[in-house]
């Protein structure tokens, strides 16, 4: 914008100097002409009284000479005579032109060598027409016209370099403002929520920044909401949990008891992180990948052995695979287990008693690919189990009265580190979640369309080179 006013206002104020300077310059010329032709008039009057004295030759040599022009040879006289014209001084007019001017009774102006003959005709005492010429050379006609020309052009250059200033300051004074809103907008969408605008430039801008400024309040007041409402809600959990702990410390000893204990520790655990983190004012970011990192296969390993007990009392079949080799994911811990838990916890809840299910884990140059697989009956909709809080089904066996939320905390997860997350049909017939996470970061600034591609063809190559492999039961 700034650019685009500058080559407007330089456009246009250099049309408006060529429109003025060109007639201008013309004018200047004209007056100039006109000028040395009137003092040559008055020089040729200068000579009249003495033709009206008389026409003796040596007098009017005489008072030629006495005259300024007459010194310099400009000045002549043509007197009429019986043997013929007579000429006094130098005269450099031809005699046609003379003659014209005699007869015609009126000055007129011809082109001679070196400039102009101004022809001014006078009457004598016998009542005869002598004609008086003035030599004006061409330097005299010019003269003061090209330093006029040259003032005129500096005034011209002066008058857009002002313009060309002028619009500078007035493009700085809109384009500043709207970059400091571009960026205050930049760094609100980075989650910077204390980013305002200064309410300064034209009052558009000035509406503008008020507006965003209303608005980075509003959103600042409904993630505080937010927060507050999110505390409430997970306070409001800590009495049943109270009851669920009692009733799990009755239920005497062996694995079921103390595997229902230590998942009424963790959910007391996690619903404690929720009301901590809620109640602080700034949003947790995730670390960088080497403070947030974690081992994928050693979280898996956990997280199946926690599941193992429920999947042994209900009879299903469950296999690990590719766990032996470490996985270093720029994930925090309590997150990829948090997203496992999700899916696990789908499988669980959305498939028949008896269902097997496999976590597989593989290794990709860039990436790291966990696949969570069920002999269940699949999901109908995968476009609709990943719209967050929408699908009425989720996780891996689609069954309705799901909030919708579990997947879209594994999406969150991949997406975090520049992966994704797909649905598919498993080899056991049932629904493959594959979560794919990055292992060089990318976040969610980065192209999701086009990310989602490349990564659909990486897969679908991994897939071609790299079978499946799995494991016995983990019990």
């Amino acid at each position: 914008m700034r650019w685009a006013l500058v080559k407007v206002c330089l456009a246009v104020t250099a049309m408006v100097v060529i429109a003025f300077a060109v007639p201008l310059g013309i004018v200047i010329r004209e007056m100039a002409g006109d000028r040395a032709f009137s003092d040559a008039e008055r020089q040729a009057a200068t000579i009249g009284p003495t033709l009206s004295i008389t026409t003796d030759r040596a007098e009017l040599t005489r008072a030629v000479l006495s005259t300024e022009p007459g010194g310099r040879g400009h000045l002549a006289i043509h007197l009429p005579t019986t043997a013929g014209p007579l000429d006094i001084g130098t005269g450099r007019a031809a005699p046609e032109a003379v003659e014209a001017v005699r007869k015609a009774g009126r000055a007129s102006v011809a082109e001679v060598v070196g400039g102009f003959a101004l022809l001014q005709p006078t009457a004598l005492g016998t009542g005869e027409i002598a004609v008086v010429e003035v030599h004006v050379p061409e330097g005299e006609v010019a003269h003061g016209v090209a330093t006029a020309w040259l003032m005129l052009a500096g005034v011209g250059v002066a008058l857009i370099l002002g313009s060309v200033a002028v619009a500078d300051r007035l493009g700085v004074r809109m384009v500043r403002p709207a970059q400091h809103l571009a960026g205050a907008a930049q760094e609100l969408g980075e989650g910077k929520l204390s980013a305002r605008v200064p309410e300064e430039g034209p009052t558009e801008l000035r509406s503008a920044a008020v507006a965003f400024n209303s608005m980075a309040d509003q959103v600042v007041q409904l993630l505080a909401n937010e927060r507050e409402l999110a505390a409430d809600l997970s306070h409001r959990l800590r009495t049943p949990l109270t009851v669920l702990r009692l009733n799990a410390a009755s239920l005497g000893e062996g694995p079921a008891a103390e595997q229902t204990r230590a998942a009424v520790r963790q959910l007391e655990h996690e619903v404690d992180t929720i009301i901590r983190t809620a109640r602080q004012q700034r949003p947790q970011t995730q670390g960088p990948p080497g403070e947030a990192g974690c081992d994928a296969s050693e979280v898996i390993r956990e997280r199946m052995g926690f599941w193992s007990a429920l999947a042994e009392d209900e009879g299903r079949e469950m296999r690990v695979a590719g766990v032996g080799r470490t996985a270093r994911v720029p994930v925090a811990r309590p997150e990829l287990a948090a997203a496992l838990d999700a899916l696990l916890g789908n499988v669980f809840r959305h498939t028949p008693v008896g269902t097997a299910f496999a976590v597989d884990v593989h290794h990709s140059g860039d990436a790291v690919i966990v696949l969570v697989s069920d002999a269940g009956p699949g999901i109908a909709d995968p476009e609709a189990a990943l719209a967050r809080g929408g699908s009425g089904r989720d996780g891996a066996g689609g069954a309705v009265g799901s909030t919708g939320l579990g997947l879209d905390i594994v999406r969150r997860v991949a997406e975090s580190t520049g992966g994704d997350l797909r649905i598919g049909r498993s080899v056991l017939g049932g629904t493959e979640i594959r979560i794919w996470i990055g292992l060089h970061g990318g976040g969610p600034e980065r192209d999701r369309r086009g990310h989602g591609r490349r990564v659909g063809r990486r897969v679908g190559r991994w897939r071609r080179r790299a079978p499946r492999a799995t494991a016995g039961p983990l019990h």
